[in-house]
């Protein structure tokens, strides 16, 4: 009996080490197992920091630490709480795992209730009531990590995004997030993979399908390198799409496949890799795990993950906590007895002193890619291969004629290809081009759908739209563009009118019909007035008798006929015999001198411009002039920017227009420039297009022209899908290429035609009959007109000299008319009267007596 009692007693003083003098210090273990693996990485690390602990003789020089490690299956909390009940009968400072909630409980009820700490390395839901006081946990708060991913989604601006879970706790775990669209307008998609089932290939196709380019993938490091092949041969691993790992093991896992792939993915680690402690560690891990057994699959060779480095941090705080007690004992604990570990509180507080999680702050995100993206802008595009969509249009793309069979890039030549190619020795990628399968440039039908090179973009079946893409409003919603590389503004392609010669009386051309009109009746109302105030003034009278100043009669030049006589001769620049001589009418003359100059030199300036130079008839001006008619048929390119501009506009002409060409969308719309150019040059059509297109058409086409000025004004861009990060190297290449006036030296290169015979350059043709034969048809006339006046004048004068004979006889009348027509002689004598027989007079009139003689009689009387 009494050796009972011995060993019983020290047997209790074995199990109540003072930890002054104890060499020993024990803490247990509990992790659970799977089937695939015969040890966890959390017993691993557990096992190695323990190792590593007891090799630093400075840390602990006086104490060993040893360790009770219980293995239990996968959600046995039964069991878990029987293994931890026999580590605490062996007197543990502490209880390490288990890892699932289930056994987590169990364990933790137990831990309270005897005051033992329990010390846990992976994510758990916080308890409600807050009651497990001797529960330490060093994984982050699930608050902070959402509050961190919150802030990554609020930094790129992202507005659109989809959340996949691996299982409930992960909506527990982004609770904060899915609360965010009320606060930041976001709009959040939640889709769950699949339970048990690694093959998440369905949902991946979904989401690609519904062009979801922003995920979220909360799922453990195994889930997410089972998602990363997967979304490899879903073809997902773009620059297009951006995924972020919630799980904290991403650094750990092979992520070399998707080096060169282009795509975005980000995550968090909490491991400190700058820090020389951490970096010796995980050396020595490496290591080991090296010479042990096989590294689990998807991650890389000797890395540790962050479960691991949390539970070597976790019993290397226990160690540093058990240095730091003084007169702390290791009882050995009943489970059925409750009573509690007295020492436990105050190792407990030992712990809290040591170390603390600070998550208040927020995330301090610096944009070190950003920096480098502006030092050096080849980077992300140097050695990738970019698919490139264009279509066919002279001169920005077209087929290269060659007698050898050409492939690939060297098919096509043009504006575009040499812009690609500039941009390429500039950014360093490679590209291959591809013709638009529909060979459209873009539209939106009234369903909202796409068609063209801007649907491309949006399937990202193309890296860039190298083309004359227009920049509008409605496809920079749906696409991304560079800045201009070219500016232009819609107009009118039309036939060039053709010339009218000028008419046989073109040589009233240069004076309108008014004007002739104002001229012909300043002339009248002129000589008018010059006859009137010659006859009112007296210094225009005088005695045409100069010899006999006493004579009575005096003379006036200025009759009315004579007054038209001077302004026609003024007019006419020839002048006249008569000269005013008062000054009134001298004021009159001067002022009618000096509107003849000014007509007379105007119509001389515009006579040979309009004798020599064809002048051009157009039907039309302006849009306002093709909007105002129906005759003349026109339209645009079908689903291009042209017809949208003329679709979605608001302003009344172009509404009409609109009206006009949709209610004839067979014949008003074309496929493509070509065929519109075709139906100018056919029929009566007029081509609403871009203006550097009409430049380039009319310098090859000389029947061609553009008229009017410019409609609008846009630019033409690179195409990119919406957040392409080549958009903004585009974008500074381009700028690049416009300052160094390369744009502008291309632009020459291709519009540069053989050009058309300018206008103003023409030598002045030789004026031929149908120029000025007028002249002389006026000529004749006058000619003609004076010959029947001066016959009239021949006949009236006979008759007066018929003063005494009752008749005039034929004989007569021809005698005085040979006399005249002897062009020897410059005078004769006046008729006399004759005595022939009656019977051949050919003018009877009364007997009269001249009033020269009756005046004469009365003198010599």
């Amino acid at each position: 009996m009494g050796e009972r009692k011995l060993l019983f007693s020290c047997v209790l003083l074995a199990a109540q080490l003072c930890l002054s003098s104890s060499q020993v210090l024990r803490i247990g273990g509990i992790f659970e197992t799977r089937e695939s693996e015969l040890v966890s990485m959390d017993e691993l690390a557990f096992k190695f920091a323990v190792n590593n602990i007891n090799r630093n003789k400075t840390l602990m020089p006086n104490t060993t630490l040893t360790y009770d490690i219980q293995r239990i299956n996968l959600f046995d909390g039964f069991e878990a709480s029987r293994r931890v009940c026999d580590q605490l009968a062996l007197g543990v400072v502490a209880v390490f795992g288990p890892s699932h909630s289930s056994s987590v409980s169990a364990v933790q009820s137990i831990c309270n209730a005897l005051e033992v700490p329990h010390i846990q390395t992976r994510w758990k839901h916080p308890s409600v009531d807050n009651k497990d006081t001797f529960f330490i946990n060093l994984y982050p708060e699930y608050t902070a990590i959402a509050r961190a991913i919150l802030d990554v989604v609020t930094f790129f601006k992202w507005r659109k995004l989809t959340v996949v879970y691996e299982d409930s706790t992960g909506l527990m775990r982004m609770q904060e997030l899915i609360k965010a669209p009320a606060k930041f307008n976001l709009k959040i998609k939640i889709r769950q993979l699949t339970p048990g089932n690694q093959d998440a290939r369905p949902l991946l196709k979904e989401l690609k399908k519904d062009k979801e380019f922003f995920i979220i993938f909360d799922c453990s490091y195994r889930m997410a390198a089972e998602l990363l092949k997967q979304l490899s041969s879903m073809g997902m691993m773009t620059e297009y799409y951006h995924f972020f790992f919630t799980t904290l093991d991403l650094f750990a896992l092979d992520l070399e496949p998707y080096r060169y792939s282009g795509v975005n993915m980000t995550g968090f680690r909490l491991l400190n890799f700058d820090d020389p402690w951490v970096a010796a560690t995980m050396d020595k891990w490496a290591m080991e795990r090296l010479q042990g057994s096989k590294q689990e699959s998807g991650l890389m060779d000797g890395v540790m993950t962050t479960d691991a480095a949390l539970m070597y941090d976790a019993v290397f705080m226990v160690a540093v906590a058990s240095q730091r007690a003084t007169q702390m004992t290791v009882s050995s604990l009943q489970c059925h007895r409750h009573k509690p570990w007295r020492f436990g509180p105050r190792f407990m507080n030992l712990f809290k002193e040591i170390a603390a999680w600070n998550s208040y702050k927020g995330m301090n995100l610096t944009d070190k890619s950003g920096r480098d993206k502006n030092n050096n802008v080849t980077d992300s595009l140097a050695n990738r291969t970019l698919i490139v969509t264009t279509i066919l249009e002279n001169p920005y793309v077209m087929l290269k004629k060659s007698d050898k069979e050409l492939v690939g890039n060297d098919r096509y030549e043009g504006y575009c290809l040499d812009l690609l190619k500039e941009l390429s020795n500039i950014l360093g990628f490679t590209y291959e081009v591809r013709l638009v399968g529909d060979g459209k440039y873009g539209a939106q039908n009234d369903k909202g759908e796409w068609n063209g090179m801007v649907r491309e973009l949006i399937d990202h079946v193309a890296d860039l739209a190298v083309a004359p893409l227009t920049i509008t409003y409605v496809r920079e919603k749906v696409i991304d563009f560079s800045k201009p590389f070219m500016t232009l503004g819609i107009s009118i392609l039309y036939r060039k009118p053709n010339g009218t010669n000028p008419g046989v009386f073109s040589f009233l051309n240069p004076l309108s019909a008014d004007i002739w009109m104002y001229v012909l009746l300043a002339c009248t109302g002129v000589s008018c007035v010059l006859f009137v105030i010659a006859r009112f003034t007296p210094y225009e009278w005088y005695n045409p008798h100069p010899c006999n100043p006493s004579s009575t009669l005096i003379q006036n030049n200025f009759t009315l006929l004579n007054s038209f006589w001077f302004g026609i001769g003024a007019l006419m620049r020839q002048g006249s015999e008569l000269m005013p001589k008062a000054l009134s009418t001298r004021i009159v003359g001067g002022i009618w001198w000096f509107f003849t100059l000014i007509i007379i030199s105007s119509y001389t300036a515009n006579l040979a411009a309009f004798l020599t130079v064809e002048r051009m008839d157009a039907p039309i001006d302006s849009a306002d002039d093709l909007a105002k008619q129906t005759r003349i048929e026109y339209g645009a390119v079908r689903d291009g920017s042209t017809m949208t501009f003329f679709k979605k506009s608001k302003i009344s002409t172009y509404e009409k227009m609109w009206v006009f060409m949709s209610s004839r969308k067979n014949t008003a719309l074309v496929k493509n420039n070509q065929e519109g150019i075709t139906r100018v040059l056919t029929t009566d059509y007029a081509m609403l297009m871009e203006s550097t297109s009409i430049e380039y058409i009319s310098q090859r086409n000389c029947n061609l022209t553009q008229i009017g000025g410019l409609i609008d004004s846009k630019g033409y861009g690179v195409g990119t899908p919406i957040g392409s990060p080549y958009r903004d190297k585009v974008t500074i290449a381009i700028l690049q290429l416009q300052e160094e006036g390369k744009l502008h030296m291309m632009k020459e290169k291709w519009w540069r035609g053989n050009g058309c015979p300018e206008e103003d350059n023409k030598e002045a043709n030789a004026l031929g009959v149908e120029n000025i034969g007028g002249i002389f048809i006026v000529l004749a006339a006058g000619l003609v007109l004076s010959v029947f006046v001066a016959i009239g004048e021949f006949i009236y004068k006979a008759r007066r000299n018929a003063d005494i004979e009752e008749c005039v006889s034929f004989s007569a009348v021809m005698e005085d008319l040979g006399l005249s027509l002897q062009c020897y002689k410059g005078i004769r004598r006046r008729s006399r009267p004759h005595s022939g027989a009656r019977s051949a007079c050919i003018f009877c009139q009364p007997k009269r007596t001249a009033k020269g003689e009756g005046v004469r009689r009365d003198s010599s009387t």
